[in-house]
Order: C-alpha cells, then structure tokens, then sequence
C-alpha cells in the first residue's frame, strides 16, 4: 500500500501536468492548429475536474503541504482557462481588425482581476460571478462561428459577469443539481473534444449538443439563485 504522503503528493504531480498540456496547447496554437490546441485544453479541462476531489480525498493541506495545491491549480487555470483561449481568439482570424484586440485585452484584463478577487467562491462551494471559463466559450465560438457581433456581445456579457452578484455553479464541488451538473460537464467534455478532432465542423448534433450543455453549465447557478429567491 502506497503512504499517505506519496498519495498526497501523487495529487499534486496530476495537478501539474496540467502547465505541461497548457504548454502543449500553446505549442499549437503558436502552428495555428486549433483542433490539436483544443484537445490539450480539453485534456487540461479533464484533470481540472478530478484533481480537486482527489485533492480532498487524500487530504493534501495534511500529508503535502509543501505545495499549494489550490495557488498551482489558479496559475494553470490563467493559462488553460483565460491566456491561450484568448490568444486563440485574436490569432485565428475569428474576430477581424480591432475586434481582436479589444476581446484579447479585455478578457486578458478582467479575468486577472477575477482571478485575485476574494469573492470567488460562495458558501455552496459555488462561483460568484462568470469563473473565467473562456476556454469554452472559445471552443463553441470555433465550432459555431456565430457573426462578429454575437461573439462581442457574449464576450462582453460574461465579462461583466465576473463582478455580477450571480452564481454559476461548479459541476463536481456543487452539492445541488451535482446528478445532473456532472453528467452535464462530461458530456460537453466529449462533445467538444469530438468538434476538435473534426476539425470544428461536428454536425448538427454535437453543435446542437455543445449549445445545450453550455447553457446548462451557464445557467444553473443563476437558476438556483431564482428559485431561492421565490422560495423566500
């Protein structure tokens, strides 16, 4: 049997790959190839979703505290979740002229701010505002390519949505709706590793699946909070 302390550290060696998928997705996104760019990130997305329950469940502020876990966790979530997503965006040409630069610095600008903010986590183990998930976005962009304007105007909702009073949920941490958040996490995990390997052109049914599970995900936490509200 493996000790405590090997299990614990384990965890935080799962957690660090992810700078090296993160590196592995910029190396692509550098040669333009989007799809392979995508999947890293995916991948990233994947370990970002089972780090944090094994993280608790070999207790590792105990048996490995010489690492912060949860400070490593933030610095690869900027460059999986915010700086290459967005790199993406201004370099690919979905977004012409000073649409570019006005999405690159702006999400780049915001999420910096949203990432050092106190106020990220609610009680529930929830978001308080949009957690900087550009990353999904930008692969739904990529998929649907939706006109200029549709693209600025989401960007610019969720933006202010970082310091926006609304929940969004987190599909492992949060307990409410959790049998129907995870499944709804792992399905858009497949879907949207499926619009990469297809090179961005998945058929109606995995795009209409993307859209579905995204505003599931999107959703949720701002539907809780509604149905709080009328409850009191």
């Amino acid at each position: 049997m493996t000790s405590p302390v090997l299990r614990a550290f384990s965890v935080h060696f799962l957690t660090a790959t992810g700078a090296v998928f993160a590196m592995l997705a910029l190396l692509a996104a550098v040669e333009q190839s989007w799809g392979r760019m995508f999947l890293w990130l995916v991948v990233a997305f994947a370990v970002d979703g089972i780090d944090g329950p094994l993280a608790r469940r070999y207790d590792v502020r105990t048996h490995a505290p010489h690492i912060d876990g949860a400070l490593l966790d933030l610095i690869i979530d900027y460059l999986t979740y915010v700086f290459i997503p967005a790199y993406a965006l201004f370099q690919s040409g979905i977004l012409p002229g000073v649409w570019a630069w006005v999405a690159l610095i702006g999400i780049t600008f915001t999420s910096g701010l949203y990432f050092a903010g106190s106020w990220m986590k609610t009680d529930d183990n929830s978001f308080l505002g949009f957690p900087g998930c550009w990353n999904m976005l930008a692969l739904v962009l990529f998929a649907l390519t939706p006109p200029t304007g549709v693209i600025m105007v989401l960007i610019a909702l969720l933006a202010a949505a970082m310091f926006a009073p609304l929940k969004f949920i987190h599909p492992v941490r949060t307990a409410r709706w959790r049998w129907l958040s995870l499944p709804m996490a792992v399905a858009w995990t497949c879907l949207a590793a499926w619009a990469a390997m297809a090179h961005f052109a998945p058929g109606p049914g995995v795009s209409l699946g993307l859209i579905v599970t995204s505003l599931y995900l999107l959703g949720a936490g701002i539907c809780q909070q509604a149905l709080d509200r009328r409850a009191g």
